[in-house]
């Protein structure tokens, strides 16, 4: 299954490209990027609770734990989102959202975009929540003033959208005939195609 960390998201960070650009960057810059990424932190903080508080439903199932597996691979590439951007806040002179104790997924749950009562349902979910995050990161990244932060959150939405692909490859490995790239894009143009309804 297509699972991965993107790799050199520390050196796209990192210390002397930063910390060139935060040298002359004006402070406008450094608020407009703080804030981009700190929103970026709360979803990474949500995706983080999100599969950890979806895992404790799954069931002992061949299906369920199928759907753990893909949980708790994506789950650590959202660890290392959340430890990076917290990393790149802090080196603009930010302050990181701190994760809270429990996030709303009710608008999901509302729309039929997953649900909590079975292992299936569970994973429509984390897909779109996945979904949304690549479309979320791909939007955000144009909006940036620092090149290493445009690079690196680029390259966090090309792995949520793997992460979403790795979803409904587990779907069609687990039976469910359908398109594992359902559409040349993960947009809002294209969302209907990657989600799967309740």
């Amino acid at each position: 299954m297509v699972t991965g960390t993107v790799a050199g998201i520390t050196s796209a960070l990192g210390i002397p490209a930063l910390a060139n650009w935060v040298a002359a960057a004006t402070p406008a810059d450094k608020q407009n990027d703080v804030k981009i990424l700190n929103t970026a932190l709360y979803y990474e903080h949500q995706a983080i609770w999100a599969y950890s508080f979806a895992a404790g439903k799954l069931s002992s199932t061949s299906v369920g734990q199928a759907v753990l597996a893909v949980a708790l691979a994506n789950q650590a590439d959202h660890k290392q989102y959340r430890d990076a951007l917290a990393a790149a806040i802090s080196s603009l002179g930010g302050v990181p959202v701190r994760a809270e104790k429990s996030y709303d997924v009710s608008s999901y749950l509302k729309s039929g975009e997953g649900g909590l009562d079975s292992d299936v349902n569970i994973a429509k979910l984390a897909l779109a929540l996945e979904t949304d995050a690549a479309i979320a990161y791909t939007q955000e990244a144009a909006k940036l003033k620092t090149p290493a932060l445009i690079t690196a959150d680029a390259s966090i939405g090309a792995n949520e959208a793997a992460h979403a692909t790795a979803i409904r490859a587990a779907f069609k490995a687990l039976g469910v005939n359908l398109q594992v790239i359902p559409a040349s894009f993960v947009s809002a143009d294209t969302r209907s195609n990657w989600v799967l309804k309740v």
